[in-house]
């Protein structure tokens, strides 16, 4: 199946696929990089909705947001596959649009807490990025990307990411893990551009 890029209006029947990601495991959860995961897991909590395993190496609820059909999934690969789970569910789920492809996930390059919207565009070496844009052979899916700051160095990386978050700090992740939820519901509701509008310029 072709994936192809179309217009940002939120009408029509076709679904969205909300991916939050992460690793697998109790070691990884609730970690930095596990971020995107923890928020599908609360829009899954908000509708009600159980996640539960499939042949798509993901756990995936299926929810309404309004009238709009919405499928959530949290790949059970590890962050670096996560194409390996994405590209499968959006074949099954006959989603060739990305602008009904909305991936969460951890980014460094924000400070932690700041949640901003963009489709398209550069990677910025996020693994599990490209593990996807390399299964759906595009980077033109909608990212909502919540940041966790860069480490003191290059050195301390793993363990920023990969480290649970200090109680410290818990306060301003819930929060962001909350807007980026705010954020999916409303490109699903309202449209990408209404989302990056009341989105980005927090």
């Amino acid at each position: 199946m072709a994936f192809r890029r179309t217009s940002t209006d939120s009408g029509g029947a076709q679904r969205f696929v909300i991916v939050g990601l992460g690793n697998p495991g109790k070691e990884y959860a609730h970690t930095r990089h596990n971020i995107g995961q923890d928020t599908v897991e609360l829009l899954a909590s908000r509708k009600s909705s159980k996640l539960k395993s499939t042949r798509d190496r993901a756990l995936v609820a299926e929810t309404h947001f309004d009238a709009v059909s919405v499928v959530l999934a949290v790949p059970i690969t590890f962050m670096n596959d996560s194409g390996e789970a994405v590209g499968p569910l959006c074949r099954r789920f006959k989603i060739s649009d990305m602008t009904k492809i909305i991936v969460v996930h951890d980014e460094l390059d924000l400070e932690p807490g700041v949640v901003r919207i963009k489709q398209g565009g550069g990677l910025a070496g996020h693994n599990g990025l490209s593990s996807i844009s390399h299964h759906l052979k595009t980077n033109d899916y909608i990212r909502i990307r919540v940041g966790i700051g860069k480490p003191n160095s290059k050195q301390q990386g793993a363990d920023h990411v990969l480290n649970r978050v200090p109680a410290a700090e818990r306060k301003i992740f819930d929060v962001a893990i909350a807007l980026a939820a705010d954020a999916a519901e409303l490109i699903v509701t309202s449209g990408l551009d209404v989302a990056m509008q009341r989105t980005n310029i927090r």
